[in-house]
């Protein structure tokens, strides 16, 4: 595509047109250009896109588009003919705001339906029209097996980060919903990353699909500014204030690998004057829903998040992602700096990297075929540590097999265990029956029952205590996790 290309040469009706122009934008990015006449053509799509690259817009327009200039077949309250499946909370909010923005000038309604929040008024809205349904997977089958769903109209559907809903264990949960779904369909398949299960679920899905790809798999954001911070781990915190009063940072968001580490990381940054809110799994969706709120809006300047939690985040023009610390997994390095440098923007993404992540990093840069430039902080002086004090780790690397991967699946980012929520349905292993979201305890992973209380320093050599099962005994008061897909969120 050229760069003369415009939304109005792409053959979207005139209200859409309007939306777009209402909302700033007058040129489509790359993966806008490419896949809006490939939907609009009626045929299915399989698509490569990584966050920031405008993809959502690049479906909620041509879907739009069909919805309103076709007429409805059998319309009837709860009977949606657009499903769009996505594997996290965050997301579909996101989602389903792009579909009201999009469509406001056009008479199509939306309605979103994830886990952790009151079931009842999502019974209330089915009772009405509901033309788009955004939806988690986990909540849908809720809906479906209480017959308060009907999805025999569905005339497109969306598989959006469809890598990532495989990561976190949602296959047999797609395939119960493509059971019930018309033969008859569009299919539009979205994916940072064309791995072998993706292709397999696309050849099972897509007939003669077209394909869109803009980035090579797991190529980091060339906008993005890359640095790391040679730092203790006792020092991080101290570091991280310093940089962002240095530099006068006004919107940072920050990873930590626990749900424990972005409590104390957030309340840390408060006492220095510093406003700051974290988002995990443990929280309410109401609380997330404030801090991403106050984060978008000024009032927070830094939002410290975990992997699974910062799914959906979608902010134009972040300036600065910070690993506080680098994730298990090299692959959500690129996810995370995916969230700065976004529709061409520049953008900057600092790790704060400990002696014992060094192996993370040599992962990453392996990966992303780079050297990241390590960087000396001027101006810094550590604060003393109290005598005594507990050096304050995250969890130890799992054991690494030949090839220096963790033996045992994906990090918390991929298996996403996010407590008994919409996340957290992926915990059942290969015997057990997957969690319905919204039930049992907030906290339902076993990571929430000990890696909340800090970690003793090891000697670098040391390997965690366990027994063969990898388990560690429950009475101990530092408890790290056997699995590092059970790591914070």
């Amino acid at each position: 595509m050229t760069t003369e290309t415009t939304f109005a040469s792409l053959g979207l009706a005139e209200p859409l047109l309007r939306a777009i122009a209402d909302v700033g934008y007058t040129t489509p990015t790359p993966i806008q250009a490419q896949a809006i006449p490939l939907v609009l053509a009626g045929g299915d799509l399989l698509a490569a896109a990584q966050t920031g690259t405008g993809k959502t817009a690049g479906f909620t327009l041509p879907i739009l588009h069909h919805l309103s200039t076709r007429p409805a077949q059998n319309p009837k309250p709860g009977r949606p003919r657009c499903l769009i499946l996505v594997p996290t909370r965050e997301l579909a909010s996101q989602v389903e705001e792009s579909v009201k923005t999009y469509g406001k000038h056009l008479p199509l309604t939306s309605m979103v339906m994830f886990g952790g929040v009151g079931i009842n008024p999502q019974f209330a809205a089915l009772k009405k029209r509901v033309d788009i349904l955004v939806a988690t997977p986990g909540r849908l089958l809720d809906h479906l097996g209480q017959k308060t769903v009907d999805l025999s109209g569905v005339e497109i559907l969306v598989l959006d980060e469809a890598d990532r809903m495989l990561d976190m264990g949602f296959i047999r949960d797609i395939k119960k919903v493509l059971a019930v779904l018309p033969k008859q369909r569009q299919n539009l398949l979205y994916s940072a990353t064309f791995s072998d299960e993706i292709k397999a679920l696309a050849n099972g899905l897509l007939h003669n699909p077209g394909c869109v790809e803009v980035a090579r798999r797991n190529t980091a954001s060339e906008m993005v500014e890359q640095t790391v911070h040679l730092v203790p781990q006792a020092h991080k915190r101290d570091l991280l204030a310093h940089l962002i009063k240095q530099h006068d940072w006004q919107q940072v968001l920050v990873f930590t690998r626990t749900k424990h580490g972005a409590n104390r990381l957030a309340e840390k940054l408060d006492k220095d004057g510093i406003s700051a809110a974290a988002i995990h799994g443990n929280k309410s969706q109401g609380a997330r829903t404030k801090a991403l709120a106050g984060f978008k809006s000024g009032e927070v300047r830094v939002l410290v998040a975990t992997d699974i939690a910062a799914r959906g985040i979608d902010i134009d023009q972040l300036p600065q992602v910070v690993n506080f610390e680098l994730p298990n997994v090299p692959e959500d390095y690129v996810h995370r700096i995916g969230r700065t440098g976004r529709a061409g923007a520049s953008g900057s993404a600092l790790s704060l990297v400990d002696s014992e992540e060094m192996g993370y990093l040599k992962d990453i840069e392996k990966l992303i075929k780079r050297s990241i430039v390590r960087v000396e902080v001027e101006g810094f002086v550590p604060v003393p540590r109290p005598a005594g004090s507990v050096d304050e780790r995250p969890p130890r690397p799992p054991q690494q097999n030949r090839g220096g991967r963790p033996q045992q699946g994906r990090s918390d980012a991929g298996r996403g265990q996010q407590g008994r929520g919409e996340q957290g349905r992926a915990q059942a292993g290969k015997g057990g029956q997957p969690n319905r979201e919204g039930r049992g305890q907030p906290g339902g992973s076993r990571q929430g029952q000990g890696a909340g209380k800090p970690a003793k320093a090891q000697p670098a050599t040391a390997q965690p205590r366990s027994g063969p099962s990898g388990r560690k005994p429950r009475p101990q008061a530092a408890l790290f996790s056997s699995k590092p897909g059970a790591r914070g969120h």
